[in-house]
């Protein structure tokens, strides 16, 4: 199928140069004008996504090759652009950086196998004419990605624009100053989310004044058909039969991929938002906590009555999947900042935050064969990255085999206790695991009366 999509990639020559706050700026410039924006970001962040979703007012989706092949990403592109005057696509680090050094999953990956044309970002501070180099460089590198405009980010003054504008390689499509006062803080995971901080927002009436925004619309409306793989069907079982998968989603808990919800909708299962921190005793038959920022909440989480629910829950056999920050929370402890707070306590082991980088990227394996297990023997795949480490008891059993990747620890992810399995892993959910863990929550649902 042939789908007309009209497309921008915003791309950098590296991590820092100022994508994140152009491309939020044209999003929020492009709404400012009433256009409906489908925001994409490559690669497996979650923070840039949180960004673009409050900008746009949809849900900002993960282009990532390692995790979704060609054509996930060109059925995920295309049924999120459905009802879009425009997509724009944040790429990550920079244009041509792939996975372990090589092409693979790069932004220039992507925008190759979307047909989509880039606008390079530059940070031009303390460099003029020598930038031009960089600009030829980059233009010339793969003649398959299409640069089609550079937005010059940092001018200094309009003396330093006239001294940048004397040579022109590619087109110029803005000239974006210092906005010191509106840069966005960072963590130890990269950005703050969007909920704790507007300053993306204010960027759109930058780019309004200093892009050419018409420009950047004909390019994007110029981008050509796109082939596109037919979507799979939906599994539609009566409301009253639908078992309800709660989504743990507040302040501690905020990553996940808008895929793998959708994917488990699309498995037959009502996804029920609820917070820990919260909430007392959400009513669900299955529960699934993402990743995020535990250690930055761990007092509500250990004073919130809703980690007695899901400890006791956990053991009369409802099936829960925990990844990362949800690992974390369903260990018995949380060490932080030289103080240890009780957690769910359904899995053997303490979480401890460390000061360095635990684990950072991709990840596959698959689920064992352990009797019992809800999951059977489906792969596994998706990226880690964490700031932690989790001290598992002795006779802690694990649900996940990697062949790459670190996990919890030896080859091993996947903690299992029960019908709880916490790893360390965000996985990006195969349709085959989201019909096991649909119907392990129907069976669940079945054991327990619940109509």
């Amino acid at each position: 199928m042939q789908a007309e999509i009209p497309r921008i990639l915003i791309a950098g020559t590296h991590s820092g140069c100022g994508k994140t706050t152009i491309a939020s700026g044209l999003m929020a410039a492009l709404v400012a004008r009433g256009l409906i924006v489908q925001p994409f970001k490559t690669g497996p962040d979650f923070i840039d996504p949180s960004h673009h979703t409050l900008i746009c007012g949809r849900p900002s989706r993960n282009l990532d090759f390692c995790m979704m092949g060609e054509a996930g990403i060109r059925r995920t592109f295309a049924d999120a652009s459905a009802g879009a005057d425009i997509a724009v696509i944040e790429g990550a680090m920079g244009l041509f950086d792939g996975r372990e050094g090589s092409d693979t999953a790069s932004a220039a990956h992507v925008a190759r196998i979307l047909k989509a044309p880039v606008l390079l970002v530059v940070d031009v501070h303390a460099v003029s004419r020598s930038i031009h180099a960089v600009v030829k460089g980059f233009r010339d590198f793969d003649p398959r990605v299409k640069i089609a405009g550079i937005i010059y980010n940092k001018i200094g003054s309009d003396r330093h624009r006239q001294m940048i504008a004397e040579e022109e390689f590619v087109p110029a499509l803005g000239w974006v100053p210092r906005q010191l006062e509106s840069e966005v803080k960072s963590r130890h995971l990269g950005l703050v989310m969007a909920s704790e901080s507007p300053a993306m927002q204010t960027y759109g009436r930058v780019l309004a004044e200093t892009c050419d925004i018409d420009r950047i619309l004909g390019i994007a409306r110029a981008a050509p058909p796109l082939s596109v793989p037919a979507s799979p069907a939906k599994n539609k079982p009566a409301a009253r039969h639908r078992p309800v998968i709660g989504v743990a989603r507040d302040a501690a808990f905020c990553f996940y991929y808008q895929d793998n919800l959708d994917r488990l909708a699309r498995a037959g299962a009502e996804l029920r938002f609820f917070s820990p921190m919260a909430d007392t005793k959400p009513d669900v038959d299955a529960i699934y906590i993402g990743g995020g920022y535990p250690e930055l909440h761990a007092e509500a989480l250990e004073h919130s009555r809703c980690r007695q629910f899901i400890r006791e829950q956990a053991a009369a056999g409802m099936p829960i999947y925990g990844e990362c920050g949800g690992l974390m929370y369903l260990c018995g402890s949380l060490e932080t900042e030289g103080k240890e707070y009780t957690m769910a306590g359904v899995l053997p082991g303490r979480a401890v935050m460390t000061k360095k980088l635990a684990a950072l990227g991709y990840v596959n394996g698959a689920f064992g064969s352990r009797p019992g297990l809800w999951t059977g023997t489906v792969a596994i795949r998706g990226h880690e990255f964490h700031y932690s480490k989790v001290e598992c008891d002795p006779e802690a059993r694990f649900a996940i085999r990697l062949g790459h990747g670190t996990g919890i620890g030896d080859g091993n992810d996947g903690m299992t206790e029960y019908s709880t399995i916490g790893a360390y892993t965000h996985a990006y959910f195969t349709d085959a695991f989201c019909k096991k863990f649909v119907a392990a929550a129907a069976a669940y649902k079945r054991s327990t009366g619940r109509q």
